[in-house]
């Protein structure tokens, strides 16, 4: 990090407005992840983080991008094919999308 002429800074304990961008990621984590799921060990959790990973960063709509997820959707006119549920994190999410 250095060589790369960034300085660090380090944010006082307990304080989270110092590092907004975190409490959120941390927070979301929580809200919509770890708070509905029983955690049995390390090897869980990390597979639990990346299915989550998997969907925030596919499926998940985002205020930032006009409620669309940054996955790409294939556009289908209206009445047009079942609708499909994707499930996320064993049911706890979802994503809907038409069969062809």
């Amino acid at each position: 990090v250095e060589a790369m002429g960034i300085e660090e800074v380090i944010t006082a304990p307990r304080a989270p407005w110092q590092n907004p961008y975190v409490e959120r990621v941390i927070g979301s984590i929580r809200r919509e992840c770890l708070d509905h799921v029983i955690i049995l060990n390390e090897r869980h959790l990390r597979s639990i983080l990346a299915e989550y990973f998997g969907y925030y960063h596919e499926s998940r709509t985002h205020l930032s991008l006009d409620r669309n997820s940054p996955g790409p959707r294939a556009v289908c006119p209206p009445e047009q094919g079942n609708v499909v549920a994707k499930e996320y994190l064993g049911g706890l999410h979802h994503r809907y999308s038409r069969a062809a």
